[in-house]
């Protein structure tokens, strides 16, 4: 963790998968699969599909493909996420994460589509905000700060007053590019520079008063 142990705020977005869900074991089985398919080295791919929409990781990993395919292909893969519940389960200390934010103004901004979101958030047992950006609500895949502002916007307040909640580099870095403090969660997030890094959501406590969020770590 850095030395830097409280943040304030006055509202928090929230990314999904990594952060509030491990659904490792899925995105693993789907994309190595894919990876397999398409003749393509299966770390290098993984390391590039976290935090990202599945068209923009296409693109990526097949520069050059039209991206008409790379949306089709997309579709097929959400279908195919949707479908497989097999392992998905929340990251440590995100039931009692998500209870502390009730009455908190706070928002999921996910590179999931609504489907996807909504069947991951019920497989670990974790309510779904009233406020969410999903896949549907973006123009642009992390790590551009879209989603974030988005929800910032919908939210009422400005990026600035705004923590994210991130565990990819995509996603550090969108929340960074909107202008927002980013909390990293877990292994993959202690190398993209979040302002703050923990090791899980265990090690966060939420407290509120008069508008102001606190965030101790």
């Amino acid at each position: 963790m850095t030395a830097a142990n409280v943040l304030t705020a006055r509202a928090l977005l929230l990314d999904m998968d990594g952060t509030l869900v491990n659904s490792d074991a899925v995105v693993e089985r789907c994309w190595r699969e894919w990876a397999a398919k398409h003749g393509l080295d299966a770390d290098e791919v993984m390391n590039v599909v976290h935090g990202r929409q599945g068209y923009a990781s296409m693109a990526l990993l097949l520069p050059g493909r039209p991206m008409a395919e790379n949306y089709a292909e997309n579709r097929e893969m959400l279908a195919r996420e949707t479908a497989d519940m097999d392992g998905v389960v929340p990251i440590p200390g995100a039931p009692e994460f998500m209870a502390s934010l009730a009455g908190v103004p706070h928002a999921l901004v996910t590179s999931a589509d609504v489907g996807l979101s909504t069947a991951r958030m019920a497989a670990a047992g974790l309510a779904l905000p009233a406020v969410r950006v999903t896949a549907e609500n973006v123009g642009a895949s992390k790590p551009d700060p879209e989603g974030f502002l988005k929800g910032a916007a919908e939210l009422g307040f400005d990026p600035a007053d705004c923590v994210v909640f991130e565990d990819s580099g995509a996603g550090i870095a969108a929340g960074r590019a909107a202008g927002m403090r980013v909390v990293g969660v877990g292994p993959r997030a202690g190398e993209y520079g979040p302002t703050v890094w923990v090791d899980d959501l265990t090690q966060v406590r939420v407290s509120a008063d008069a508008g102001c969020i606190e965030l101790s770590f």
